[in-house]
C-alpha cells in the first residue's frame, strides 16, 4: 500500500495569464500597453514594433491593432 501523504494544494491548478488592455498605461486604446504587461517587456518597443509593421505591411497592422481593440476585453 502507498503512504504517500499528498496536501490539498498539490494539484492546485494555476489560474491562465489572460490579456487585457491596459486602458490607463495606454496612449490610444490600450493595445500596445496591454501586449508589453502580458509579455512583460517594454510598451515602447510593442510600439514600435506596430509602426514598423505597419509602414512594411502596407498598412495591415493598422487593422491587427483595432480587432485587438474591439475583440480584448
Amino acid at each position: 500500500m502507498n503512504d504517500l501523504k499528498f496536501r490539498e494544494d498539490d494539484h492546485a491548478v494555476r489560474p491562465a495569464k489572460s490579456f487585457a488592455l491596459d486602458r490607463t498605461g495606454g496612449k490610444l486604446m490600450g493595445v500596445c500597453s496591454g501586449i508589453a504587461r502580458y509579455f512583460g517587456i517594454d510598451a515602447t518597443w510593442v510600439r514600435l514594433g506596430f509602426v514598423a509593421g505597419t509602414l512594411l505591411g502596407f498598412g495591415s497592422f493598422i487593422l491587427i491593432y483595432l480587432a485587438i481593440a474591439l475583440i480584448a476585453d
